[in-house]
């Protein structure tokens, strides 16, 4: 029977313990390459994105490209973003510029000197009328003008016969009586063809006019006619209207709530349907003392400042009144553009036929319409251009031209 060799358990024990240290090592030694190998490659990508933040990002357009993109380009300003009164309304001109033309006696329309829309000056003929009225009154004038020369020459004989003592004073009394009365008459007749725009000398001199004009009492617009050539129209008719759009001004109706915060000399920015996107300015000179009852509200008139044509009473205007003097730098809506839940603008320099735009980042604040308050991390230099639309497209052509600098 063969013997087995006796090994000491202590000797395997050591022996299992070397080899299981030699494996930890093994390990070990491989998982700290690996380890070292990932952090040498991870810093080099951190590099590579830190290299690309570094880059200068921006955007080209051509001459072309920006005229059809129809950029606006402008230095930054000042804007009331808050603080401020909604009010609808229309513009309107005060009544004493504004004028109706009407007829004080029956007559026919002989002729139309204006149309719509026509610029007339203080007292210029825009229409003429004919009549036998007309004419008539005119026959008695001349009638009453020969009486009265008549009776002035018997009222002074009676004075001189009465003086030496040889008249009565009865006849004396009549004659003056008389003499009066025609002379009143005069005056009267003399008032109704002014009236008429008769001269009156002319008729004394023998003429007699077939036609009288219609004059224009102020300067202004031809805002409607009324009438046809031929027309018969009776007295007190309204036959033209003018109006004196030099003193068109912004009617805006305020609501009881906030007529407490609107008084003269706050400035008001309104715009008018017909010209979208453009405000205009004025500032408030009066503010009415009584409501209206429906709607409840007050009238408030503004003076528009810097007056531009095409401004007709009765257009619809929706306003904005200015309660306070706060200011802060804004942009319209168009200018900025969110990425990546942050908010940039375009900084925006031309160089030759070319124009670049450089990305800043900001913070946005109060709203106003199509305006947004904007807030820079460093304030940009004063001449500094910014682009006032299109930012989305510039982000747009900014991510793809860096897509294609990856490829």
């Amino acid at each position: 029977m063969k013997k087995l060799k006796y090994i000491p358990i202590t000797t395997m024990l050591m022996a299992l313990t070397l080899f299981s240290c030699g494996e930890s090592k093994t390990e070990d030694g491989h998982d700290e390459a690996t380890h070292s190998e990932t952090e040498e490659n991870h810093s080099e990508g951190e590099d590579e994105e830190d290299n690309m933040e570094g880059e200068a990002k921006e955007v080209m357009l051509t001459a072309q490209q920006f005229e059809a993109l129809q950029m606006e380009i402008d230095t930054l300003s000042q804007r009331y973003m808050s603080g401020y009164v909604e009010a609808n309304g229309t513009l309107e001109v005060p009544p004493q510029n504004e004028a109706s033309i009407t007829a004080i006696t029956g007559a026919n329309v002989a002729s139309i000197e204006v149309i719509e829309g026509d610029e007339v000056k203080k007292n210029q003929a825009v229409a003429y009328l004919s009549h036998p009225s007309i004419i008539q009154i005119q026959s008695d004038y001349l009638n009453a003008h020969s009486n009265s020369r008549f009776l002035k020459q018997e009222y002074e004989r009676q004075k001189r016969l009465y003086e030496a003592g040889v008249a009565s004073g009865m006849n004396f009394q009549k004659a003056t009586a008389d003499y009066q009365s025609s002379t009143a008459m005069v005056k009267g007749l003399e008032a109704q063809l002014r009236q008429y725009n008769i001269n009156a000398s002319g008729v004394r001199n023998g003429t007699i006019y077939q036609r009288v004009a219609l004059r224009s009492p102020i300067a202004g617009v031809v805002e409607k006619v009324f009438i046809k050539t031929g027309q018969y129209v009776e007295p007190q008719t309204n036959l033209m209207e003018i109006v004196d759009t030099d003193h068109v001004h912004a009617d805006l109706m305020v609501f009881e709530k906030d007529v407490d915060k609107v008084k003269k000399g706050q400035k008001v920015r309104f715009s008018i349907q017909s010209r979208p996107g453009k405000e205009l300015e004025a500032v408030i000179y009066s503010v009415s003392q009584t409501f209206e009852q429906d709607p409840k509200a007050v009238h408030v008139h503004a003076e528009i400042e810097n007056k531009e044509s095409g401004l007709i009473p009765g257009m619809y205007i929706k306003g904005k009144i200015e309660v306070d003097n706060q200011q802060t730098t804004a942009l319209p809506k168009s200018a900025i553009v969110t990425e990546a839940g942050k908010d940039y603008v375009f900084t925006a320099q031309g160089e030759g036929d070319v124009w670049s735009f450089t990305p800043i980042e900001v913070t946005t604040g109060e709203k106003d319409g199509d305006w947004i308050a904007i807030r820079f991390f460093e304030t940009p230099d004063p001449n500094t251009r910014f682009a006032f639309n299109n930012a989305y497209y510039l982000m747009g052509e900014m991510k793809k031209g860096e897509t294609e600098h990856e490829h």
